[in-house]
């Protein structure tokens, strides 16, 4: 416990030789969802009291955090490693879902999103500091010799994540006439 403890803190660091040794240790795939769920419970804690039905709120964070976790790492895989590869990128799947896995520990501070005035700060600062995280996983998993290629990837990956994500939540309410609440 204390090992996955040291490996939250020097991801949130921006450690990138943290990043580095979970892209090569095969067994941290179920430390790197630990983190994502962690990440998402936060979220779901700071959210919660800002929502008319905050368990439910909760639990679709919950499950948005993890699907966005396991797309976002499919479109990294295949905008990075397949489209727009370094000379040297050697990737699979399972490296990039534990090196951006790991890229959400700065989300635990979104559990204190529910502090008035603070929170869309706190929440604002998870969301950059998350976005660093993220794009230096996947300059280490990727093996690119600069940043710039990882920023690109990482902007088309999210790009893409929203649109096949939220787009459905919009269209799903226009379906039957209704809205969400």
């Amino acid at each position: 416990m204390a090992a996955f403890l040291r490996r939250v803190v020097r991801a949130a660091a921006l450690d990138a030789r943290l990043y580095e040794e979970v892209e090569a240790d095969e067994g941290a795939t179920g430390q790197a969802m630990a983190v994502v769920v962690l990440s998402s419970v936060a979220a779901g804690i700071g959210f919660a009291f800002q929502a008319d039905y905050p368990v439910a709120r909760a639990v679709y964070g919950l499950l948005s955090a993890l699907f966005g976790w396991i797309l976002w790492a499919g479109l990294t895989y295949v905008f990075g490693a397949k489209l727009f590869p370094a000379p040297q990128t050697e990737a699979n799947l399972w490296q990039l879902l534990r090196t951006i896995g790991f890229a959400s520990a700065p989300g635990l501070i979104r559990v204190f999103a529910f502090l008035p005035v603070f929170g869309v700060v706190v929440s604002a600062i998870a969301s950059v500091w998350m976005l660093i995280a993220m794009i230096i996983a996947v300059r280490q998993a990727l093996d690119y010799p600069g940043t710039l290629r990882a920023v690109g990837v990482c902007l088309l990956g999210w790009i893409a994540q929203l649109l096949l994500q939220f787009v459905p939540l919009v269209l799903v309410p226009a379906l039957y006439g209704g809205e969400w609440r």
